[in-house]
C-alpha cells in the first residue's frame, strides 16, 4: 500500500474552500481549487509515498500492481481515474467520445502533428471517458437533452422573436438540427439572441413563475458570465438535475452536460478527452462535438447506491470502474478485491492493514492498493473506494 501525493488543478470555475478544507490547506485559498486528481493518468499522475509516479510504477511492475485480469483487458495502464470536483462557477458545456471516436480522432491529430498540450487539441488520448459524479454537497447540473416537447414549451414560453428560427428547427428537425444551427450562429446574431433570452428568462424569475424557474434562473445567470454564448440557449433544452449528497449521475459517451455548482467525487475511465460546446473561454471544436453528441432526448436518472460487499455501491454499465462508499466504524472490515484499488478518505481517519503493513489515512488522504492485496480497514471514517468492474 502507498499513500499518494495528488495534484490540484486550478481552473477559474473552481472553489476556494472545498478542496482546501478537505486536504487541510489554508481556506479560503488564494487560487480556485477545481479538481484533485487521483490515479495514473500521464497528464497528472499521483506520486507514491516512495517517490515514484504511479504511472511509471505500473509500467515497472504491471502484473503485480494491476493483476492479470486488468492487465489482459486494459493493458499496462490503470483504467480508472478518481477526482474531487468542486465548482464555484459553472463548468463548460461538454461531451466525451466513444472509444472508437477517440481512437480515430487521436490518430488523426497525431498524424497531423498537433502537440498534445496544444490548447486547440481535441483528442488527448485514444480512450473513452464515461464518468460518474457522487455529490458531496448539493450539486446542480445540466445533463442530457430534456424531452423535445418540453423544450419546445420552455423556448416558446419566453416569447422571444429571435428564438423563432430555433423553435422551428427543433420542431421540424429535432435536436440534431437545432444544436448545430445554434453553435454555428455568427457573433452578432448570438449576442442579440442570448441577451433577449436572458432578459425574458429573468422576467419570469422576477415574477416568481414556478414553471421552468430553475432553468430560467440559470439561463439568466449564465448569460451574465458568458454573454453571447449559444450554450445559454442550449441550456434551456437540457435536463436540470439537483443532486443531494450521496446521490449520483452517470454520464455515458455523447451526453452533453455541465456541472453548474457543487462538489462531488468523480470517477471515470482514465481519459482527458473533453469536447466543449459552450459556456467556456477554451477551444470549441464544433465539427468534433457534433460528431460525438448523443441527440437522444429524455430524462436522466439519479443514481442511488445499493448495499454491496464492503459498503454502498454505485452500479454503472462500464468495465473500467466500480465505486463503493465505505462507512467504517471501529469494527474491522475488508477492502480486498481482485483488481487494483484507489481509496480516498473524506471524513475521519481510516487505518488500513495488510499482513505486514499499516497505513493511516486522515481526511483528504488517499492510497493505492495493488491487485489482490488482502486489506482490512477500520475507522471511524468515510472512504470512497474505486476498483474495476470486471465480472
Amino acid at each position: 500500500m502507498w499513500q499518494l501525493q495528488n495534484a490540484v488543478r486550478h481552473y477559474p470555475w473552481g472553489s476556494h474552500t472545498v478542496i482546501p478544507e478537505l486536504i487541510g490547506a489554508p481556506s479560503p485559498a488564494e487560487r480556485p481549487h477545481a479538481e484533485l486528481w487521483m490515479g495514473a493518468h500521464p497528464d497528472e499522475p499521483s506520486v507514491r509515498s516512495d517517490g515514484m509516479p504511479l504511472d511509471k510504477a505500473i509500467v515497472t511492475e504491471p502484473e503485480l500492481l494491476l493483476g492479470p485480469e486488468v492487465l489482459e483487458r486494459f493493458g499496462v495502464r490503470l483504467p480508472f481515474l478518481m477526482k474531487v470536483l468542486a465548482a464555484e462557477k459553472p463548468v463548460s458545456l461538454q461531451a466525451h467520445p466513444t472509444t472508437e471516436q477517440a481512437e480515430v480522432g487521436f490518430a488523426a491529430e497525431e498524424a497531423a502533428g498537433v502537440p498534445r498540450d496544444d490548447p486547440t487539441r481535441t483528442f488527448r488520448d485514444p480512450f473513452h471517458k464515461p464518468e460518474m459524479l457522487v455529490a458531496l454537497t448539493t450539486v446542480e447540473a445540466l445533463c442530457g437533452f430534456r424531452p423535445v416537447e418540453e423544450s419546445l414549451h420552455c423556448l416558446a414560453k419566453l416569447q422571444v422573436p429571435e428564438l423563432k428560427p430555433t423553435i422551428a428547427a427543433l420542431a421540424r428537425g429535432g435536436l440534431r438540427s437545432v444544436i448545430p444551427q445554434l453553435l454555428a450562429l455568427p457573433p452578432d446574431q448570438r449576442d442579440v439572441l442570448v441577451s433577449e433570452v436572458a432578459r425574458a428568462a429573468a422576467g419570469f424569475v422576477s415574477a416568481h413563475d414556478p414553471e421552468f424557474i430553475n432553468t430560467y434562473r440559470w439561463a439568466a445567470a449564465l448569460a451574465e458570465t458568458y454573454p453571447g454564448d449559444p450554450g445559454v440557449v442550449i441550456s434551456l433544452m437540457c435536463n436540470h438535475l439537483r443532486l443531494a449528497p450521496g446521490e449520483a449521475v452517470f454520464l455515458p459517451a455523447g451526453n452533453l452536460h455541465a456541472y453548474l455548482c457543487g462538489a462531488g467525487v468523480e470517477v471515470m475511465a482514465s481519459s482527458d478527452n473533453v469536447l466543449r460546446g459552450g459556456l467556456t473561454g477554451k477551444h470549441v471544436d464544433l465539427a468534433a462535438l457534433i460528431e460525438v453528441l448523443d441527440f437522444t432526448d429524455g430524462r436522466v436518472p439519479v443514481l442511488r447506491p445499493v448495499l454491496g460487499p464492503g459498503g454502498l455501491r454505485y452500479p454503472v454499465p462500464v468495465e473500467e470502474f466500480d465505486l463503493t462508499l465505505c462507512q467504517l466504524g471501529d469494527q474491522v472490515g475488508t477492502l480486498t478485491t481482485r483488481g487494483p484499488q484507489l481509496v480516498l478518505c473524506t471524513e475521519g481517519t481510516a487505518v488500513l492493514s495488510t499482513a505486514d503493513d499499516e497505513l493511516t489515512l486522515p481526511q483528504g488522504a488517499s492510497a493505492f492498493l495493488p491487485a489482490g492485496t488482502p486489506v482490512s480497514a477500520r475507522g471511524p471514517a468515510v472512504l470512497y473506494r474505486v476498483t474495476t468492474n470486471l465480472s
